[in-house]
This record gives structure tokens, sequence and C-alpha cells, in this order.
């Protein structure tokens, strides 16, 4: 036994000197001989240059200037003269920067386990720089790189759909090693939702190095992957255009070919993108925060309203597809509808009504009371269910980022919601685009695309990413030709007949045109109110926003113009006159030329 336990003891004990042989013989060699290797070798990555983005005629949007960057060594301790006498001369060169930031910043980011150049200045114009040059290079704690600056030419006329690139966070490079070298990122609009594609690749070089840290021989050098551009389907003078042409008003307006390209995109107030590259001021951002007008809010997606009367023609084909033949009963109009004996008057926009409505007439005068009686045969789980299958009260998904689903209430939303039952009352004013109906301008021209064409596109702001053409995309859908006739028919004589809602704006211009009016309240009006207030006569605020959807031509549609303006009054004589300028422009361009 005694012998067992002296062999046992034995064989552990060369046992464990073989293993400690080995891990200090070979294993430990290839630690020490990686750690040589880095005493020997160094890896410097290379930052790609970020692609630029260009309308659909090569205009740039989103470009680079070409400037320089300064660091300062690391391990400088905030007291030393040297610190301070790095940041004075920076000062003396450059007066515009700021030492007391300078110094904060170093301070940041200055720890022991850092080992990479600080950087304090992020941006220095080149002709800046090359009389400064030679002066400063004579400092070795001072680091000088080339560097780029984003620059939008257009400023606020493209800003909610450009959007703008910032520093960027913790979070963010930890999620990406470009970005985490490059130091940002795209923070909004296609900036953000192509991030990946605009910043590249990096590239690196790895060099022999002496024990001063100075390059004796490269040993491998791979260019980064930049200049990976991206061309929309915008136009930017149109969209310049448009944005004039608001002024002083609040709005939205889409202008969208019927395969999906967007030629224009417009939400006013706007702010200028160029604000944010280097760190917007507190001053400026407040002054963004407290505008009313919400100009940092991209309208046409983040936008929600009630969409009025443009929901109608949605309307009529969710009424003919969840009960045949019900569309073609005319109604009957008289100022208003009741339910049961309760008093409440749900009330037509016409106070002493349109008499006996047909379908067409419903579309083209706008008849509220139509769609009342129809919604109560029908029933708002079945509209909902067939609007929604049109693109209205989910996303488009258009290439943009945070893109708002919106609202079309159902009877399951309002209990989750508000854990409430569904009232027959909201029903009815759910079917003429109001109560809970939240919808975004991009949905509404989506939809009217679907109108004119029958197909539902998503709608599509890149032409182009890296050279490679994004195709557009449609889903066909069937719809009872009759009744989609008879509401093309409808939409048609609102913009070109005496009685029809447009006819004063859209009814001279040199294409025919189809469309719908909107006015979609913000304030209930009460019971008691037996004159309503003419538009104009109600405070800004509390005046209804005012839409017109169409497309044009009438025959073979190409392109689809929706526009909102808050607080305007009445489609028709607010938002119908923008319209008309856009189509007019569209002509004189050449877009309804055939190909």
């Amino acid at each position: 036994m005694k012998y067992k336990i002296v062999i046992g003891i034995f064989m552990l004990f060369w046992g464990l000197m073989i293993a400690r042989l080995y891990h200090v013989s070979i294993k430990s060699n290839f630690y020490y001989e990686g750690l040589a290797k880095e005493n020997i070798e160094r890896k410097q990555y290379i930052k790609p240059v970020r692609g630029e983005i260009t309308d659909r005629n090569g205009k740039l949007l989103a470009m680079n200037q070409i400037g320089f960057s300064i660091s300062i060594r690391p391990h400088l301790k905030r007291k030393e003269p040297r610190l301070t006498e790095l940041v004075e001369k920076l000062v003396d060169t450059f007066p515009e920067l700021n030492a007391t930031v300078m110094l904060k910043v170093y301070s940041k980011h200055n720890s022991p386990y850092n080992h990479k150049p600080i950087k304090v200045v992020d941006f220095i114009h080149y002709p800046k720089m090359m009389g400064a040059y030679p002066r400063l290079s004579l400092y070795p704690e001072l680091k000088i790189e080339a560097e780029t600056k984003r620059y939008y030419p257009y400023g606020k006329y493209g800003a909610h759909i450009v959007g703008y690139t910032g520093r960027s966070n913790s979070k963010e490079n930890q999620n990406d090693s470009v970005v985490d070298i490059v130091g940002k990122i795209g923070k909004s609009g296609l900036e953000r939702y192509y991030n990946r594609v605009l910043q590249g690749d990096l590239g690196y070089k790895i060099s022999k190095v002496t024990a001063t840290n100075k390059e004796i021989e490269v040993l491998e050098n791979h260019p980064p992957q930049d200049n990976k551009n991206l061309q929309l389907n915008i136009d930017i003078e149109l969209q310049k255009m448009i944005y004039e042409r608001f002024g002083d008003d609040s709005g939205v307006a889409v202008v969208m070919r019927t395969n999906g390209e967007v030629l224009a995109a417009v939400s006013a107030p706007s702010y200028d993108p160029n604000l944010f590259v280097g760190g917007i001021s507190q001053k400026d951002w407040r002054a963004l925060q407290e505008d009313i007008d919400h100009p940092f809010t991209n309208k046409f997606i983040h936008g929600t309203y009630p969409p009025g009367s443009t929901i109608k023609m949605g309307m009529v084909l969710a009424f003919s597809k969840s009960k045949k033949g019900i569309v073609w009963e005319n109604e009957y109009c008289n100022g208003h509808i009741k339910l049961g004996h309760r008093k409440h008057k749900f009330r037509c926009w016409k106070t002493w009504g349109h008499g006996d409505v047909s379908l067409r007439k419903a579309i083209r005068e706008s008849c509220d009371v139509y769609f009342y009686n129809k919604s109560l045969k029908v029933g708002i789980d079945e509209m909902a269910r067939y609007l929604k299958s049109f693109g209205l009260g989910v996303k488009s998904g258009v290439d943009l980022p945070r893109e708002y689903q919106g609202i079309m209430p159902d009877k399951a939303w309002k209990m989750k919601r508000y854990k409430q039952p569904w009232y027959i009352g909201e029903t009815v004013i759910a079917s003429i685009g109001q109560g809970y109906d939240l919808f975004t301008p991009l949905q509404i021209a989506r939809y009217t695309v679907l109108l004119a064409t029958s197909e539902l596109v998503t709608p599509l702001m890149a032409h182009a990413i890296d050279g490679k053409e994004k195709k557009p995309y449609a889903k066909a859908m069937e719809f009872d030709a009759p009744v989609l006739n008879e509401i093309r028919q409808g939409m048609y004589e609102v913009c070109n007949t005496k009685k029809g809602t447009a006819f004063k704006t859209m009814s001279k211009l040199p294409i025919l045109i189809a469309g719908k009016t909107g006015t979609s309240q913000v304030v209930s009006i009460a019971q008691s109110t037996i004159k309503r207030l003419k538009e104009e006569e109600l405070k800004y605020y509390r005046r209804s926003h005012a839409w017109i959807t169409t497309y044009a031509p009438f025959v073979n549609p190409k392109i689809v113009v929706t526009v909102l303006v808050e607080h305007g009054g009445h489609g028709g004589s607010t938002a119908g006159p923008i319209a008309a300028d856009i189509y007019k422009w569209l002509y004189r361009k050449g877009y309804f030329v055939t190909k």
C-alpha cells in the first residue's frame, strides 16, 4: 500500500513538472511572441471617407469638407505647464477655439488606461491649417490628422429626408467597429437608415517600428472601402420650390410616382442640419424644442393627423368588400343623423343637407351622412380590417428610420388602450376620418396610389445604393371594378365639376387631376352650436387641418400629390393651391412627358 502511495506522489510530481514545462516552453512562447510582435509591429486603422448623397439629378445633398483634426498625447496632467502651453498655442493659432472646452475634453478622456491621442479639436478647415501646420508640427505631443466634416448644401430644404451625422456615443461605438474608429454616425434621416453603407469599411496599415515607435517598413497596407454613395429619387429643386411655397404655413407635402419613388417630401417648417454636425449649441437646441410649430419633427412620417374626408374613398372600398352591393344604395342627407332616441346629432358639414346621395355624389360633394349610415351597417372592426390592408394605420415601409404607425382604431384597440368598450357613435365619426383615426401624410399618399392604380407600393427615397439601383415594390390588390371606377369618377368630379370641392383650384391645370379634399377638426363642436364659425374666424390653433390628396393624369396616372396645411381650414381653398402649383411645376419640368 505504501509503495502505491509513493508511486502516486512521484507520478503527480512529474506530471506537474511536465505541465509547467509545457506552459513555460511552449504556451508562454506564443504569448511572449505576441508581445514581441506588438513591440515591433504597429497596426493603424485608416478611416473611410463617408459616401455622398445626391438627388436624382446628381446635385449634392450631403458632402464632405476637407480639413484636419488635432489630438494631444495622453497622460499629461491637468496642472502641468506643458498641457496649458499646448492649449494656449492652439488658441493663439486658431482664436475661435475655446481653451476651457479643450481642457475639459482632454481631462474627460485622459486616464492611465488610455494610450490613444485625445482629440480636442474636431475640425479645422484646410486653408486655415496650411499656414499653421509647420509651426504646430514642431510639438511632438500634438497629432494632426486629415479629417472630413459633413456639410449639407441645401440645409433646411432636405433636412427631414437626408438627416445629419453627429458624434457617436459609447453604445454606438460598441455596436459598430467602424463607428468606434471614425467617431461619427448618422443620427437621423437617410444618414441614419443607410449609415452602414455610407460609412464604408475601415482600411489598415501594419508597419514595422523601432523602440521609439518610428516606422521603418510597411508590412501590409489595405485601403479603406469608401465613397459608397447614395442617389435619391428626390428632386431637390422641387423640394425647395414646395418649401418656399408654404411660406409661413406649417404642413406637409408628398409627391410620389405611382411606382413608389418619392420625388419630394416636405415638412414645414424645417431646420438647418449643419447645426448638428459639430454639436449643436444649447441656445439653438432650445429654440428648436420650444418652437410650437415643431420644425425638428419629420411630419410626413412622424406627424399623425385625423385624415378627414380623404379617408372616404377607402371607406367605400371597405364597405364594398364587407357587404356586396351596399355602396350602390343611395342615402338621404338632411344635414344630420341621430342614433336611436338620443338627442345628439351627428352633423354633415352642409347644414341643410345634400338630399338624395349616390356613391359618386358622396365623393364629389363629400357628404358625411352617406358614410355615417353605411358605417352603421358594416361596423368598426370590418372597416378597420380593410383600411389597414389599404395601408392606413400601418407602416409604409419607407426607407427612413422610426416611421410611425398611426392609428386605425377598432374595438380591441380601444379596450387595450383605454380599457373601455367601443361605442356606436365612435364608428360614425371614424367613417369620416375623425375620432381616433390618425394617419401620416405618407400613408395618405401611398393609399392614393392604391386608388389610382390598384397597387399598394412601398415608398422609396433611395434610387441607387453604392451604384446598384433599388427596385420599387408593389403589391397588386383586387377590387370590385365598377365600385373602383365610380370612386375614381367621383375624385375626377371633385377637381373638374362646379360642385366639386376642389374645382376652383384644380380645374384649370394643363393636365386632368383627380383628388379629394379633407377638413380634419382639431377641436370638437358643441351640440349647442347652431351656426358654426367660419374657419378663418377661429383662433389659429383651433382651426381644422386642411387636406388634399390627388393623382394625375386621370387616365394612366403617373404622380400623386398629397398636401396638408396645419390649421389651414378647408382643403380646397388652402391645400389645393399648393397642390396646383406643384402640378404646374411638374408639367413645366417634363414629368408628364411619355418616354
